[in-house]
This record gives C-alpha cells, structure tokens and sequence, in this order.
C-alpha cells in the first residue's frame, strides 16, 4: 500500500522557439508555451508532469492563461496537504472540477510518475506494458511543397519508419500518391486536422488511392456523423484525433462507425487513468490505437512513449527524436531514435526529469505551492 501524501506542487511557465515553424490549416506555431509541474510528497520524492494546452484556443478551448488559473485556484488547492494512494484516487477527487482535461492531466501524470517512484518500478511496467521498444514516427509540417519533400528526404535518411503528412482542401492528391511511391517501406499517414467538410467529401474520397495507411481526424469533431457516412465508402481507415476528448467520446466513435482507429492524446482526455480506461475499452472491441503529439517535450513524450508501450497501441506514433523541435529540450535524458525505434527507461518512474538550468533559460513565471 503506497500512501502519498502532497506536500508542495510548483508550476513553470515556459515559452520556447521551436527550430522550425510548424504549419496546420488551422495554425502556425513558432514557439511553444507550456506549464511544467513539480509535485513533491512529504518523502521529498518529485513527480514530473507537463500541461500541453496551447497559447491560445485554436486547437481546444483551454490555453496555458486558462489552464495556469484552473491549476492555481482549484486543482492544487484541492491536492494540497492530501493524501492518495494511488493517481486514480487523485483523479476522483479532482471530479468537481469540470473540463480542464489538460490541467488535470498535468497533474494525473506528475502523480503516477511520483506514484512509480515510490515502488522504484518503470511506469510503463506498472500499467503493463509489453514492449521495451517503441517505432519512431515523425511528423511533416512544412509550409511548401519543396520543403516538405526535403523534410520528407531527411526523415527517411533518419531511420523514421512511419511519416505523418499534414493535408488539407488546397493538398494534391497526386503529389501524394507520388511522394508515398517513392518510399515503399515507410508507412504514411495523412493527418486533415478536420479540414473537411460535408461539402468537400469528394475531395477528401480522392486521398483513398493514395497509399495512406489512414486518414487522421477528416472532419471537423463536431460532425461525426459525415465522418460515419463518409467512412462507409473509402477504403482508407479514419483514425479519430480531436474527436476523442473523453471516454465517452470512444464509445461514440465504436458505435457510430465514425472512425476505425483512436488517436490517443493523453492531455486531451485528462491523463493517463482515463486514457488506460479508453485502451482496455478499445481491446474489448478491437479498435486499434496510436498515440499521437501535441508539440511537447520530452516529459509529455516519455508519458506517450510507456502508453505506446500496451499492447492495444498498435500502429507507431508521433514519436520524434529531442532534437526534431527543440534547439535544447526542457528535459533529460534526451530521447534518441536509433534504427527507427526509442528505448524505453529501466528508471523509476516515468524516466525523464526537467533540466532545471534550461528550464530557468525560458521561464516566463513561476509559483511555489505548499
């Protein structure tokens, strides 16, 4: 019986130039802000967490403003002094708190990865995992063609075995079908970030001879029932993103037929208890998973990489080396790919800590609790 109990908790908000820009229809993000947590217990053992909410409200409705105020005034108010034995328990006390799905999974994780220290086990043992290593995906965000065939080149070059391509209304599908082509090993798949519409599903229907071995989130979240009418006639599975925010959500999507693969983001679905609930979930009913990115470091990627480690996450994910976004990543060790794959830790705990004198290099702010 593991008793934790929450002495302090401090926040670190941060904002850090990415290397390159990245480019969806919907944004293009330069640098990335985010909040870093601490939350130490009365045996001074700290557990790590990492809030992925955005800058603004273009990818969901929380922001880092948003999600420092959630933290500030309610969640670590309700932790505070507390006792829990385990991260699902912190999880039910945080309840009456409603939404806030990426606030509270900042926290959900610096639990279970406090919790894991405390048995001196690596996480992605403890939930059960089965996998040491994990294939390496990398995303293409480019905002030309010509760079994006040369993002393309260098990630192929890198040993990356899987290649995510942003598209749109404005993509050619033949220049698809051509790039896809000329790397028949790798496996690419094409992410619309809900660029289509009702009205546009013939030219979404025009990527399903492309090659790709899935379409991520087509259709807006908004509209699940076009993405069940329209699935129904392409060959090319939909793997849901933005349409998965909740347990509930998966559900949906199972019954409806909307979508035939779950993309899981864990800050999206308020941590790693409610995504485990979502994966036993998709064994039972046989839908498969991959864990895809939020432009995050090398704290939110560990969590993402023991979740990829179950044995329902079977396609490769957004899985890029440290140095894919950051000149300097907030957190070590730095995660590397060698021949296409990432070794998970042996560490206790989730197996990454925050490097403290970068940390201090790009902090906007930050609050001790206790």
């Amino acid at each position: 019986m593991v008793d934790i109990r929450i002495k302090s908790v401090t926040l670190h908000h941060v904002k850090v130039p990415l290397k390159h820009p990245f480019n969806t229809h919907l944004q293009k993000v330069k640098e990335r802000e985010s909040i870093l947590l601490e939350v130490t217990d009365t045996d001074g053992i700290i557990g790590v967490g990492e809030c992925v909410a955005f800058a603004s409200p273009w990818y969901t409705e929380e922001t880092v403003d948003t999600a420092w105020n959630t933290l500030e005034k309610w969640i670590i108010p309700s932790m505070l002094n507390q006792s829990f034995s385990h991260p699902d328990h912190l999880e039910s006390a945080l309840n009456a708190i409603k939404g806030n799905h990426m606030a509270k999974a900042a926290v959900n994780h610096a639990f279970w990865d406090l919790y894991t220290k405390k048995l001196n086990k690596p996480l992605w043992q403890v939930i059960g995992g089965i996998k040491e290593t994990i294939e390496a995906g990398v995303v293409v965000a480019a905002a030309t063609d010509f760079e994006m065939k040369e993002e393309i080149d260098a990630a192929v070059e890198k040993g990356y075995k899987r290649i995510k391509i942003k598209i749109s209304q404005n993509t050619n599908p033949k220049d698809m079908k051509s790039i896809i082509a000329k790397y028949p090993q790798t496996l690419f798949f094409a992410d619309a970030n809900g660029a289509f519409t009702e009205s546009t599903i013939n030219q979404l229907r025009a990527f399903d001879d492309c090659g790709f071995a899935l379409i991520e989130q087509p259709f807006s979240e908004q509209i699940n029932r076009i993405s069940a009418e329209a699935q129904k006639t392409m060959k090319t599975p939909f793997a849901l993103d933005e349409s998965i925010a909740s347990y509930e959500d998966a559900l949906d999507m199972i019954e409806r037929k909307s979508g035939k693969i779950i993309v899981m983001k864990q800050g999206r679905v308020g941590g790693l208890s409610a995504a485990l609930r979502i994966h036993n979930q998709c064994i039972q009913a046989e839908v498969p998973i991959w864990v895809g990115g939020m432009i995050e470091f090398g704290v939110s990627k560990a969590f993402n990489l023991a979740f990829a480690s179950l044995p329902g996450v079977t396609f490769p994910g957004d899985f890029s080396s440290s140095s894919h976004f950051w000149e300097d990543d907030l957190a070590f060790p730095l995660i590397d790919i060698c021949e296409g794959s990432i070794r998970l830790s042996s560490s206790p705990g989730v197996g990454v800590e925050w490097n403290q004198s970068i940390v201090q290099q790009f902090e906007v702010r930050n609050k001790l609790f206790k």
